[in-house]
């Protein structure tokens, strides 16, 4: 889908941040799992990150090597315009994850919902080879989808929905053993007009085979 681009710019151009379904004022859950298994001097990498507010918090936290990959650029803009000088802190990369060659090792991946969006084989396969190009050995991938029981669209695209199970069984197809399940937890996360959107959370590490 080549207009991915064009499609996610015109939603970060023509809506609030504060009004996308997917706004937190503060991402506790993903602060919480990257603090865990993360140390502040790791490497960490946000695949999808765009206006999050998570940059803000693991800059506030102290991480010193963190990394946001979007494919927007007006999506990257909301963050840079929001934390100001801080900006030099972050490491910006404007790519496709599933086109996207990386070009250091990381210790943790995040993911909030990106591969929730790849609704064909080549993309998925696509991503799993750039999460394992990136991942360093014993690395933690956090990857969060819609659960089972989630939206079966947002923002006008279809989704894939995952329990962890699934999700490891969809790795496990196209990458087996690359990956070892740590954690996994429902989560639910409310929309600014107050609906609800339910989440798998899973944290997996990369076993070097």
């Amino acid at each position: 889908m080549d207009d991915r681009p064009a499609h996610w710019d015109g939603v970060y151009e023509t809506r609030d941040e504060a009004a996308l379904t997917w706004f937190e004022t503060e991402p506790a859950l993903s602060v919480e799992l990257i603090r865990k298994h993360a140390a502040l001097c790791d490497p960490v990498i946000d695949v999808g990150g765009g206006a999050s507010r998570l940059v803000d918090c693991l800059v506030d936290t102290g991480y010193r090597a963190v990394t946001i990959l979007d494919l927007s650029d007006a999506g990257m803009n909301v963050s840079k315009c929001r934390l100001g000088p801080r900006t030099d802190q972050v490491r910006w990369v404007t790519a496709d994850v599933t086109k996207w060659n990386p070009d250091q090792a990381y210790a943790l991946w995040h993911d909030r919902a990106v591969f929730h969006f790849l609704t064909t084989e080549d993309d998925r396969k696509a991503y799993v080879t750039r999460l394992l190009s990136a991942l360093r050995d014993g690395g933690k991938a956090i990857i969060m989808t819609f659960a089972e029981d989630g939206p079966e669209k947002c923002s006008g695209l279809p989704v894939m929905r995952y329990s962890p199970t699934g999700l490891i069984e969809t790795l496990e197809a196209i990458a087996p053993g690359a990956l070892r399940p740590v954690e996994a937890q429902k989560h639910v996360h409310l929309t600014p007009k107050g609906h609800e959107q339910r989440f798998q959370v899973s944290v997996l590490e990369k076993t070097g085979r």
